[in-house]
């Protein structure tokens, strides 16, 4: 049975919600990844956050234009890490010049990324995420080089590029 304190906070907290859902929405978001390393933003809060093209790749799961990206001809030692939380992704010692226009490495980093199926465009494929954001990095396919044998196809809006100290 609930009590008439009980009834009274709760109806102050739905009037609360009411009044300002996207903030509270937020509030909602960093207590329930409160424990965790996830990283969780409103819809609107990612668009502030992030850029046109970035926000369609990693949010939207869009995909840019080949050849455009200049990570393509990044050669420097270093990591490459997530635009949208900046966890490290990729190691450089695992890219490679897969000639498909987008940057590819044939490992991620431990605990870097997830996979899930993804059958847009009437394929069949595996989709890459961020682990910590969930945002869309690109697609893995099983043609690349050894020792994986499989070859990470990432957007390079998706990336930012943090070179190893000297």
């Amino acid at each position: 049975m609930f009590r008439r304190r009980q009834i009274l906070k709760s109806g102050a907290m739905l009037g609360v919600v009411a009044m300002f859902p996207e903030t509270m929405f937020s509030l909602v978001s960093q207590v329930l990844a409160a424990g965790s390393d996830k990283v969780t933003h409103s819809d609107a809060e990612w668009q502030k956050l992030l850029t046109v093209d970035q926000y369609q790749v990693l949010r939207q799961a869009g995909t840019e234009r080949p050849f455009t990206s200049p990570l393509l001809d990044e050669h420097r030692s270093g990591n490459f890490n997530c635009a949208g939380c900046d966890l490290p992704l990729f190691s450089s010692k695992t890219k490679f010049d897969s000639g498909t226009g987008w940057p590819s490495f044939w490992k991620p980093l431990n605990n870097a990324v997830a996979t899930k199926g993804d059958q847009s465009f009437g394929m069949v494929r595996s989709a890459v995420e961020c682990r910590r954001c969930e945002g869309h990095l690109g697609h893995v396919f099983d043609d690349g080089p050894q020792p994986t044998g499989l070859r990470y196809c990432i957007n390079g809006v998706a990336l930012k590029f943090a070179a190893a100290a000297a």
